[in-house]
């Protein structure tokens, strides 16, 4: 019995092994134009990269993106790219104008993965030619930040002999009626409603409940009188701040003591701001949609 037990979870044992050696390797999350997951590219490579491929998409509108991984086994390279592309979906919906060039770095392996809207300008052939008169020469002395930048410059001009549809508009950002200083002192910025508590709670303690919230209103008016120049929207800030300050006890009264809230107009300790993650893609860089049928090409160095 104790032998039929070991030789069962020898098996088992093996299996597990074998099972995780085979799994595939999984698709990166698209964080940006530029995705190294071996730390080939410099910060200004991957920065310099990533403004060109910006530039090209606002004024083509086709995506292009680069992904450096260190290897794509078990599966190759062409089962593995299908992969991102289905993933990240690179290039405009129901245009398909997307392109990949995928690296995998320690299998000495790359692809430029094509979609649907541009297997006519980037062709399997074009992009062998690319790959091999352009990428992969540098590879193999080494540079390959130069391998990849002249590659993608590449793509990008065939693509840009393409005609597709223009982009789309991108929604114009409202002008900034002021400096940050402005900006954050804005009586509809939620950040002021904090400093309106804070002031008021000091004032409150200083004058009491109504002298306070009047001293609270007359100088966030004057504050934004100073800011925009108008009687009117200075004399509404007022009014709301003063009425804020007068009632705040009995918005924030709920929060017991010792465990962070407002007691008495002043602010007892035990809150703060909780850090957060932020977005790696400072651009909120995405994919648009688009779809791949396993078009372009392969080559190794």
């Amino acid at each position: 019995m104790n032998a039929a037990r070991a030789c069962l979870l020898a098996l088992l044992l093996c299996w597990t092994l074998t099972f995780t050696a085979s799994a595939d390797v999984a698709v990166p999350p698209l964080t940006g134009r530029v995705v190294d997951q071996t730390g080939t590219l410099s910060g200004s490579d991957i920065a310099s990269l990533t403004q060109r491929l910006k530039d090209f998409e606002d004024r083509k509108g086709s995506q292009i993106a680069v992904l450096i991984v260190p290897t794509t086994a078990p599966e190759t390279i062409e089962q593995y790219s299908i992969r991102v592309a289905e993933a990240w979906k690179i290039g405009r919906r129901k245009i398909d104008d997307g392109a990949i060039l995928l690296v995998a770095k320690d299998d000495r392996k790359l692809r430029i993965e094509v979609g649907y809207g541009l297997e006519g300008a980037l062709t399997d052939v074009t992009a062998r030619r690319i790959i091999d008169e352009i990428i992969t020469p540098k590879f193999r002395s080494g540079d390959f930040a130069g391998g990849i930048s002249s590659g993608v410059d590449r793509i990008m001009a065939v693509v840009d002999g393409e005609p597709l549809p223009a982009p789309a508009p991108r929604p114009q950002q409202p002008q900034s009626s002021g400096s940050d200083f402005t900006q954050f002192l804005n009586p509809f910025n939620p950040f002021s409603i904090i400093i309106v508590l804070v002031l008021g709670g000091v004032f409150r303690g200083i004058f009491g409940r109504l002298f306070g919230s009047l001293a609270t209103g007359s100088l966030i008016g004057v504050v934004v009188w100073f800011i925009f120049g108008s009687l009117i929207v200075s004399g509404i800030a007022g009014l709301v701040a003063s009425a804020f300050t007068m009632f705040s006890d009995s918005i924030t009264a709920p929060g017991p003591r010792g465990r962070g809230g407002w007691s008495g107009g002043s602010y007892s300790g035990g809150g703060g701001w909780s850090g957060g993650g932020g977005s790696s893609d400072s651009g909120g860089f995405s994919g648009g949609g688009g779809s791949f049928g396993g078009g372009g090409a392969s080559g190794s160095w």
